[in-house]
Order: C-alpha cells, then sequence, then structure tokens
C-alpha cells in the first residue's frame, strides 16, 4: 500500500513520537510505500497568541499543503496521529477533499476534553464528557500549559469541529488503544462501528537474547520511568516510599515539574536513586535489572507502553487500577493492581512483591508470553491492516481496491 503518515510534533518528544516513529519504521520493513507529513509546534515560536488560535482551529496553509502533498503522491490511506496545534483538524477536511480514507490514532482524549487528558486538580475529571460545549472547563477555568487563553482555544477548536461534523464525517476509523479508551469515546459520542481497538507495539529487546523469557537472576527493587509530574503519579509513588518499611530500592528515570520534589526525596535516602532523562538502551538494562516496574497514574493512562516494555523484558508492573492499565496489567498474573490514590493498598503489593521474589518471577514469565501473545511488531501489523482494508473498503481475501 502506499500510505501517508501525517504526525505534528509537540514540542517535547513524548510517546506519540514514539509511536508514530515506530509504525513508520514497521510498515517500511514491511514493504508499503510510506511517506510522512510532518509539522513542528516550534514552528509557532515567535507567532502572536490571536494568529496561533486561528492556525489551531483551521491552518489554511496546513489544509492546501497537504492537499498538495496528497496530489503528489496519491496514496491509498492517510494515517493522522496528532494534528494539533500547527497542521489543524483542517488536515482531514484536504484529505477527504482528495478522496483518500483517513484513519486516526486516539492517543489521548482530546475530543472529549478541552485540556486533553480527563484531568483536573490533580483528579480524574469528565465534567466535560459528553457535553457539545464544554462549558465546565469556562467554569471552573481549566488552564492549558497555564494559560486560560490557551484553555479556550481548545474550546473553540472542539465546538467548531464539533459544529461542522469533522469527526463524524470526515474520519473514516479511529483508533482505540484499549477497551477502556474506546469505551470514553463512544461516551463522549463517537459511534462505536467507526472505533477499532489497536494497542501499540514495541519492537522486541530480547530478539537476540537466548531464552529471553526467564528473568535473569540479582534483580532487585522497583523502577519508575516516565514524566515526573502529577498525572504520572511520581508525588503519590514518593509519599508511598517514605512510609515503607521495609526499605525497598527505587529506581527513578524521568525528569518534569515535579523534579525537585523528586530531588528532596532522594536526599539522604541511599535505597532511591534518581537517574534523570535515560536513553532507550539504558532504560531497557534497568528493566532488565529490577524486579518489578512501578506506574502510579492518577489520570485514565490510555495505554501505558512503559508497562509494555517492562512485558517484553519479563519483568512484572504495579500499576493503578486506572484507564489503560487494568487492560494491560492482569492482576496476579502480569503483576499487581492498587486501588489509585490508596497508598496503603500500593505499600502492601509492593511490599508483597519484594517479599516473594519467585512469586514475581512466575510473573515475569507470564509478561513476557503475554507480549509474545498481544504485543510484537508481527501482531500489531496485521491489525494495523486489517484497519488499513477497513477504511479502504478492501476484501482481505481479493486485496482488490475501494
Amino acid at each position: 500500500m502506499k500510505i501517508l503518515l501525517v504526525h505534528n510534533r509537540y514540542l517535547y518528544h513524548g510517546g506519540e513520537d514514539s509511536v508514530f516513529e515506530a509504525e513508520a519504521d514497521l510498515l517500511r520493513k514491511k514493504g508499503h510505500d510510506v511517506s510522512t507529513y510532518v509539522r513542528h509546534n516550534e514552528e509557532l515560536s515567535g507567532v502572536s497568541s490571536l494568529r496561533k488560535a486561528l492556525i489551531a482551529v483551521w491552518n489554511h496553509s496546513a489544509y492546501r499543503d497537504l492537499r498538495r502533498t496528497i496530489r503528489e503522491i496519491r496514496p491509498d490511506l492517510v494515517h493522522f496521529h496528532n494534528v494539533h496545534f500547527l497542521i489543524s483538524p483542517a488536515a482531514y477536511h484536504a484529505a477527504k477533499a482528495e478522496g483518500v480514507p483517513v484513519v486516526q490514532t486516539l492517543h489521548n482524549y482530546r475530543l472529549l476534553c478541552p485540556t486533553g487528558p480527563l484531568f483536573r486538580n490533580d483528579s480524574i475529571c469528565e465534567k466535560c464528557l459528553g457535553r457539545f460545549f464544554p462549558w465546565p472547563s469556562v467554569l471552573h477555568s481549566c488552564y492549558y500549559r497555564g494559560s486560560f487563553f490557551a484553555g479556550n482555544v481548545r474550546n473553540l477548536i472542539l465546538v467548531t469541529h464539533r459544529l461542522i461534523k469533522t469527526w463524524e464525517k470526515q474520519v473514516d476509523l479511529f483508533i482505540a488503544l484499549t477497551d477502556f479508551v474506546k469505551q470514553k469515546h463512544l461516551e463522549g459520542g463517537l459511534a462505536a462501528d467507526r472505533i477499532v481497538v489497536k494497542p501499540n507495539f514495541v519492537f522486541d529487546p530480547n530478539k537476540d537474547v537466548v531464552a529471553s523469557s526467564a528473568p535473569p537472576n540479582g534483580r532487585k527493587g522497583a523502577l519508575f520511568v516516565g514524566r515526573l509530574d502529577r498525572a504520572k503519579g511520581i508525588h503519590f509513588l514518593l509519599r508511598t516510599w517514605k512510609g515503607l518499611k521495609p526499605e525497598i530500592p527505587l529506581t527513578i528515570a524521568g525528569e518534569g515539574p515535579l523534579a525537585d520534589q523528586v530531588m528532596a526525596a532522594v536526599a539522604g535516602r541511599d535505597h532511591i536513586n534518581w537517574l534523570g532523562q535515560q536513553r532507550p538502551d539504558s532504560v531497557i538494562q534497568l528493566m532488565r535489572k529490577a524486579a518489578f516496574l512501578v506506574f502510579p497514574c492518577t489520570w485514565y493512562e490510555p495505554f501505558g507502553r512503559v508497562a509494555v516494555e517492562a512485558f517484553a523484558l519479563g519483568t512484572p508492573v504495579i500499576a493503578a487500577r486506572t484507564g489503560g492499565l487494568e487492560s494491560l496489567v492482569e492482576n496476579n498474573k502480569t503483576g499487581l493492581l492498587f486501588e489509585p490514590g490508596n497508598e496503603q493498598d500500593m505499600a502492601e503489593k509492593v511490599v508483597w512483591a519484594h517479599e516473594h521474589p519467585q512469586e514475581m518471577d512466575r510473573m515475569g514469565q507470564e509478561c513476557r508470553q503475554e507480549y509474545e501473545k498481544k504485543y510484537t511488531p508481527e501482531m500489531n501489523y496485521q491489525m494495523l491492516m486489517d484497519i488499513y482494508r477497513r477504511a479502504c473498503r478492501i476484501d482481505p481475501k481479493s486485496e482488490t481496491g475501494r
């Protein structure tokens, strides 16, 4: 197939960027003709606030540019990952104007919540879910990156494109990363027959390792990998760890706005080690050595790619029972689940894992099997092709055109 992948990069590299890059790489390795249309939000530097708002709602330049690109390469399908804020939802209209099927991956809750995460004041918030006009976000002064103006621009984007039915008429299929993400978007008004569940994947870090499903000897302690912010639960993790008895080794890899809190928690405590941001290969080595990964997020985590990386390495996951994590981690099989925000429950699960290494080794083997069953590139490729065929109305038996 000829495939055009469209992605708007954020100012800081994140999980959506990694998924976009991994899927492009996978499709090329499978022999498809893959083109990309990529813009970066740093292009908005120096642009006035009013101009940014107009671009975010409808970027005429990106619309024309994308139509020209589609005419030049004539793809069978356009797969969108992100259009905010530079490309804008005008891009869907550009693809449909050229008669090309459109697929959109739902990496977050941006179609449901003006600020994106269904998260406000350090807790889950669904007040705008299912409302045509998200007035609670105005009532509660929901900010986007600390800006009330930017938050209301998000409201303008949602209302404008709901009015002209962009997501209803311009997108053929949506990809939800978990059943939970699909359910939330159904509650938000998307049609069930236009949402397909397909998880993300990770390339096998154990591809060249013999007997990779067996956890290595000497696994020790807990590992946290992620952005140091309240949505990821780093503050909750630090509070829980402060009261743990016995003192269990904890390694933290990541950067973020709560770095000062992490630094303070590490001071004078030999059993907590903060490494800062780490390269992907370094994270893999940390996962190989850890007895388990901790995933204490307090928001509706859509997927949890870090958890799948841990699965691939035979590392069990102790996670909050929230969002897509409950779809990923099976309690007492691939890890342990605790109630979100419940320090005692998390502490009990962590101490139990520390004191039962054999049971955790067994879970580690289950993790590897779960990875091989659901999250390998090959499994993901087959699911992605089924989605593309469906969007293009291709009969998989005949492989004929639309």
